[in-house]
């Protein structure tokens, strides 16, 4: 990574840093008296002020039961609820988005091993996951914010994740301020053990398919090397799972590559007879019906499955070489 763009980086990271340590050093004037002079001050404001707030306060990595509480003894049950979930989920996706600046590419590129069979299969469960973290309040609100960042989760489905399911907790927080001012200081457990039950029924849906996948050790495969093993002569597979009208389609497919749709593929595997433990790679037009294909083939007993990270569109990304392209037409 050149300089030109890794100073803007370590410029965020700064700042970030910088805006963390104030917050632990400040924390005794984010209570509720210093909050609704703020607040009444901005008038008509108070609403965008404290959304404002309550965003930086989550990339700052202050505890946002702080102010979810603050938010009901202000704003009342209802609208206390709706800015409490606005900024949450603001902050929520801006340290989302910025670890994804700082340290998404170089992750991508550099890891290996049990950390990136852990990041592959949080991206199979895609937002499933983020559903599970949002519910279960074990996960610190704040780290998993940024830790979510480090994997290839879209955007948009982590943040109406984010959004649905942290709307239960913020609720019960907020009537819990609403309740009274003094709690604020008073006990919370009642509300964290409810939460924690709702948690432990995602956990029950969730958490066997994610552990099934991290012992399935699903494997991916870049393009170019895919492109470097059939130039070397490896013994490699190719197995292109879209419809026959797509294999000859636009995108061509790969040499070599036998193709057999997913759909047909479990009264198929007779044609993968002998290949049970020699790499297979999967190949589709992105990689999704690749990955639902590994699933099938893995539970089938083939022990060395790997899917083309986005597909065939990546390989002709990469101007990689294809057969059997059919020409576009004009629409």
């Amino acid at each position: 990574m050149n300089m030109r763009r890794l100073l803007p980086r370590l410029a965020l990271l700064l700042v970030l840093a910088a805006a963390a340590t104030w917050a632990a050093l400040h924390r005794d004037q984010f209570n509720l008296a210093t909050l609704d002079a703020w607040l009444g001050s901005l008038g008509l404001w108070a609403p965008a002020g404290y959304v404002a707030l309550y965003a930086l306060a989550t990339v700052a990595f202050v505890p946002g039961a702080i102010l979810t509480l603050a938010g009901g003894a202000l704003f009342g049950p209802f609208w206390g609820s709706v800015w409490s979930l606005a900024g949450a989920t603001l902050g929520a996706t801006l340290a989302f988005q910025v670890t994804r600046t700082i340290a998404g590419e170089w992750i991508a590129r550099n890891s290996g091993g049990l950390l990136k069979r852990l990041i592959d299969g949080v991206d199979a469960e895609g937002w499933r996951f983020v559903a599970f973290v949002r519910l279960v309040p074990l996960f610190p609100f704040n780290l998993s914010n940024y830790l979510l960042g480090l994997t290839c989760i879209p955007l948009h489905h982590y943040v109406l994740a984010t959004l649905v399911c942290m709307a239960p907790g913020a609720v019960a927080f907020t009537w819990l301020g609403y309740a009274g001012r003094g709690a604020l200081a008073g006990e919370t457990s009642a509300v964290r053990y409810g939460l924690l039950a709702l948690g432990l029924l995602a956990a029950i849906a969730v958490l066997p398919r994610l552990i099934g996948r991290l012992r399935g050790s699903l494997s991916w495969i870049e393009v170019g090397d895919l492109k470097r093993r059939l130039d070397s002569g490896d013994t490699v597979t190719i197995v292109d799972v879209r419809g026959p009208g797509e294999f000859t389609g636009t995108l061509g497919h790969i040499a070599t590559a036998r193709n057999i749709p997913v759909s047909e593929l479990n009264g198929r595997l007779a044609e993968l007879g002998g290949l049970e433990r020699t790499p297979i790679v999967l190949v589709c037009r992105t990689d999704k019906r690749s990955a639902a294909a590994a699933q099938t083939l893995r539970s089938a007993g083939f022990l060395q499955v790997s899917v083309l990270r986005r597909g065939m569109e990546q390989w002709n990304d990469a101007g990689l070489p294809v057969e059997g392209r059919a020409l576009s037409t004009a629409a």
